[in-house]
């Protein structure tokens, strides 16, 4: 069996959907499974860009099956329009699936993650209101509504007026809005279903048979693992399991069928949103990698914090997704500065810790220990190889490999699907 794992390793945005992307061309199937639309995958092909929030990043690879997995949280009006959007483009899309065991994301839960965020004044988590943290609490309550249910459509309306009541008496007691009308909603689902149903499979099926059958199957999650649920900085985090864990209960499968857990670690690190950031660089630094590294939201749009590279929180990733290999992005945003911090562990009141601590109180309380690299100044983006790297590049590289215990398998160098260089074959 050929199992392998994306997953991020910091607050998300490291540059997963272009190693998804790079790894796909020899994948027989990609799963995306966890999360919604509240993520963005950039990917550049032949200097096009291209950005997912729904789809898994290996369906511009038209001869691999995509499938959005059981753990994903589905807008199908987003799901159309993106399938619209790659059609416009001359792409194929009829290899795109989605899980009949999918939890559809609502009309009435973007408006009250929106309606929540507002109401929580400086408390707010700084969610991108895509509905996401609804979804997934009416998942957990057992009041959602799930993919299949556009099957059953007569079930559909019969769960729906009853959980519509329900939204709409918070909506209104609440919040003070404006509630849905019921037929209306009816009306917009029954316009789009037909469009929907050739694209479900019963996923738990599919996905285990091509691995049962040495298949390469390629898992794509979205955000990382500080925003996991249980092991991230809580409560400013997503609300499901972005790790290798969330790839089990995410789609249905075994831990043995793992073979690869690769973990995407940016050279630098960034947060969007609130919640604390324990690296953050408040001044021309953090502007000038901001503005060379385009630092801005794929799915907001809003700009990223950014801070040096934090091992703590990558030594973290790797204990609790088991990682076999990294791969290191945007290694070529730093070239032109003349000296690099990296944060090695914490000082909280006095103390030095070399883990995370649950506390949120005590991470946003935290002291950065750094050790200093001097920098480099050549243009790395045109670099093929590891010895064409500059020295000081390389001595980077290896205390990160040497400080995690893991080996570093790829290192890009620039934003197409080309710029690469392999030092260990991940397939």
């Amino acid at each position: 069996m050929s199992g392998y794992v994306v997953v991020g390793t910091q607050w998300g945005d490291e540059g997963k959907g272009k190693i998804v992307d790079v790894l796909s061309e020899k994948a027989d199937m990609i799963v995306r499974f966890q999360g919604g639309n509240n993520a963005g995958h950039t990917v550049v092909v032949n200097g096009e860009k291209h950005i997912l929030h729904l789809l898994p990043s290996g369906c511009l690879h038209e001869h691999a099956k995509c499938i959005i997995g059981p753990g994903v949280v589905v807008d199908p009006f987003v799901l159309l329009d993106e399938l619209e959007i790659l059609r416009s483009k001359g792409m194929n899309t009829e290899h795109i699936y989605i899980s009949e065991r999918a939890h559809l994301i609502m009309p009435y839960h973007i408006l009250l993650d929106q309606l929540q965020e507002e109401k929580a004044g400086n408390r707010k988590i700084g969610t991108t209101k895509r509905g996401i943290g609804p979804c997934y609490a009416d998942k957990y309550t057992r009041t959602g509504l799930r993919v299949h249910d556009l099957i059953h459509f007569d079930t559909f309306k019969e769960k729906l007026r009853y959980t519509l009541e329900i939204k709409n008496e918070q909506i209104v007691k609440l919040y003070h809005g404006t509630p849905f009308d019921y037929d209306e909603m009816v009306q917009k689902f029954s316009d789009i279903k037909d469009a929907l149903l050739p694209r479900i499979v019963e996923s738990l099926y599919e996905v285990n048979h091509a691995l049962d059958e040495d298949q390469m199957v390629l898992f794509e999650g979205a955000q990382a693992a500080m925003l996991d649920i249980n092991y991230g900085t809580y409560p400013y985090v997503t609300s499901s399991s972005p790790t290798t864990a969330g790839v089990l209960s995410g789609v249905g499968i075994a831990p043995q069928k793992l073979d690869h857990m690769i973990g995407v670690v940016k050279a630098y690190s960034t947060r969007v949103g609130e919640g604390p950031f324990v690296t953050e660089l408040m001044d021309e630094t953090g502007a000038s990698i901001r503005e060379k590294g385009k630092e801005f939201g794929a799915t907001t749009g809003r700009p990223r914090r950014c801070g040096w590279l934090d091992l703590n929180v990558v030594k973290h990733a790797c204990t609790i997704n088991g990682l076999t290999d990294l791969v290191i992005t945007k290694i070529d945003v730093l070239s032109g500065l003349k000296e690099l911090q990296v944060c090695v562990a914490y000082e909280v009141n006095g103390k030095r810790l070399d883990y995370i601590p649950s506390a949120v109180e005590d991470v946003e309380c935290a002291k950065p220990i750094y050790q200093s690299f001097t920098g480099w100044d050549e243009d790395i983006t045109k670099c093929k190889t590891y010895d064409e790297l500059p020295e000081n590049c390389k001595a980077y590289l290896s205390f990160i490999e040497d400080f995690t215990k893991t080996r570093i398998s790829l290192i890009s160098v620039g934003p197409d699907r080309v710029n690469n260089i392999i030092t260990h074959a991940l397939i």
